[in-house]
């Protein structure tokens, strides 16, 4: 009898599929017009003053008021849609791109359950997550659990996507710094907002990947204890970009050449290096404990060609109290995936939201 370990058959359909998709370039590289010139170095200076202060200061989040229109609901539920205008300061906002200036966002609700009475969980998105439909089909089933669903459209994503990006990959290194630090400073205002404005009792943030990746900023961040729930994150976009599959979608050759035009002429591996120094910002690591790390649970897979092992154990031990939850797949044997499930599971023992 032939046994089958499907979480090493995931890993290597990662890399097979990851190869294949990149090195074929059947879809255009991350980064093909390079760091992002004047705009990386603004990034890069701003970050790099937030931490040496970062944990004793507040940082208080912006107060948003969206304005909000029903799409449908139904004897039980509400979906609405709301729009605000990103509350990034003026540096910030006037290096992303005029698409991004407007933040979408989707709200399903119990219709019912008073806000006091209940939970809510902003989703962010992974790489490549354009729409609120994915991670709304996760917040479906949770509306039984009186556990709502805000989701966050990404800067550089869906309607907000520049007009010559195609598809999730973007143009320029300083746009995955612009895209993370909009996105943490929206999710902190939409928390801050279901808190001081609807009345919501319970706040958690949970994203998917690189979402994941901003939602533990954003638990870190965040004044006040919520839940923090990253699913299949790593702890920083070095992980990603440098050592999972997406360094086969990495245009290193331009990155190369933008460099060369300010440099003396640098290897691939010179190149490889300096990402590696930029996207530490993106540390997760480096940031404050949150207010309450036994509310933080980190959802990991036991083989995944994307998000090594070592990475999310490096995020536990920064904060110690939080707690790793393996998964072997996140598909059945017919396919169907996982994660919803998961999510429920997750949610619904998170001492933070239930209950």
């Amino acid at each position: 009898m032939v046994t089958v370990n499907i979480g090493m058959l995931h890993y290597v359909l990662d890399h097979v599929y990851g190869a294949f998709v990149h090195r074929t370039k059947l879809s255009p590289p991350f980064f093909s017009r390079g760091w992002g010139g004047t705009k990386l170095v603004l990034l890069e200076r701003m970050i790099n003053q937030l931490f040496p202060n970062v944990e004793g200061q507040s940082w208080p989040p912006t107060l948003v008021q969206p304005v909000w229109k029903t799409v449908w609901e139904s004897q039980s539920a509400t979906l609405r849609e709301g729009v605000f205008r990103t509350p990034c300061d003026e540096q910030l906002l006037s290096a992303l791109p005029p698409e991004s200036h407007i933040a979408r966002v989707a709200f399903l609700a119990p219709k019912y359950t008073s806000p006091h009475k209940m939970a809510c969980v902003v989703h962010l998105a992974g790489t490549g997550d354009h729409s609120f439909e994915r991670r709304l089909r996760l917040g479906g089933p949770l509306l039984k659990e009186n556990i709502a669903t805000m989701v966050l459209e990404s800067p550089f994503y869906g309607k907000r996507r520049p007009l010559l990006q195609r598809g999730s990959k973007l143009l320029c290194v300083s746009d995955l710094l612009l895209l993370g630090r909009a996105t943490i400073e929206e999710a902190r205002s939409l928390l801050h907002w279901l808190d001081c404005e609807a009345g919501f009792g319970k706040m958690g943030i949970c994203g998917l990947s690189m979402g994941g990746v901003h939602a533990a900023m954003v638990g870190s961040l965040h004044p006040t204890p919520i839940a923090t729930l990253p699913f299949l994150s790593p702890h920083s976009a070095v992980v990603a970009f440098c050592e999972g599959v997406l360094k086969h979608a990495t245009a290193w050759e331009a990155l190369r050449d933008d460099l060369a035009v300010q440099e003396a002429a640098m290897t691939l591996e010179d190149v490889r290096e300096r990402m590696r120094n930029v996207l530490s910002l993106t540390d997760v690591t480096r940031f404050p404990i949150p207010k309450n790390p036994n509310a933080v649970i980190l959802v990991a897979a036991t083989d995944d060609g994307y998000i090594p092992r070592h990475s999310v154990l490096e995020l536990e031990k920064a904060w110690p109290g939080s707690e790793v939850r393996w998964w072997t797949a996140l598909t059945d044997y017919n396919g169907r995936s996982n994660l919803c499930d998961i999510a429920i599971v997750v949610y619904g023992t998170s001492s933070f939201l239930s209950g």
